[in-house]
């Protein structure tokens, strides 16, 4: 059995949700409630933190500053890639960073641009991941038969990653 080291679940993970652009993130109200939203990646290497663009006065600020822990997950249909990822959220007041992951097309979310005072940076430190890939859909849907008809299949790659 291979254990994953730290670096390789790092560099997994950074190879798995580097080309999805749109993550969900799920946050826990007042109530207990999960509250899942879209929210863009920042384009940054992946190192064990992921960076969202965020106002300070939005709910979810509010539920992670109840509830740091929280849940991002990433979907590629297309490509059969499913990955959740599990963390700590912290709101980060970085000026130089939000410049440097400023693209103009955000304007359309943040009308008074990067220098908008309530703009801030959602980081979320990843502790845990699952991630579900298969490289054919065909063979897929076969494994998947002969799972149903009670024979053992092989549907895919499936793997939990620790980072810490």
């Amino acid at each position: 059995m291979h254990h994953t080291t730290n670096q390789e679940a790092i560099e997994k993970l950074r190879e798995l949700i580097e080309d999805i652009d749109i993550a969900m993130l799920t946050t826990v109200e007042a109530d207990g409630t999960l509250r899942s939203r879209p929210m863009g990646t920042q384009k940054a290497e992946f190192d064990g933190d992921l960076w969202f663009l965020t106002r300070v006065d939005t709910p979810k600020v509010d539920e992670i500053q109840r509830e740091s822990r929280v849940n991002v997950s990433y979907a590629k249909p297309d490509k059969n890639r499913y990955v959740s990822v599990s963390g700590t959220a912290v709101l980060v007041n970085d000026k130089a960073r939000i410049d440097a992951f400023w693209e103009p097309i955000y304007k359309a979310f943040f009308p008074e641009g990067k220098d908008d005072p309530r703009l801030r940076l959602l980081k979320v430190r990843v502790e845990k991941a699952e991630y579900w890939t298969t490289d054919n859909l065909i063979a897929t849907a076969i494994g998947f038969a002969k799972a149903m008809a009670g024979h053992e299949s092989d549907l895919g790659e499936n793997e939990k990653l620790t980072l810490a």
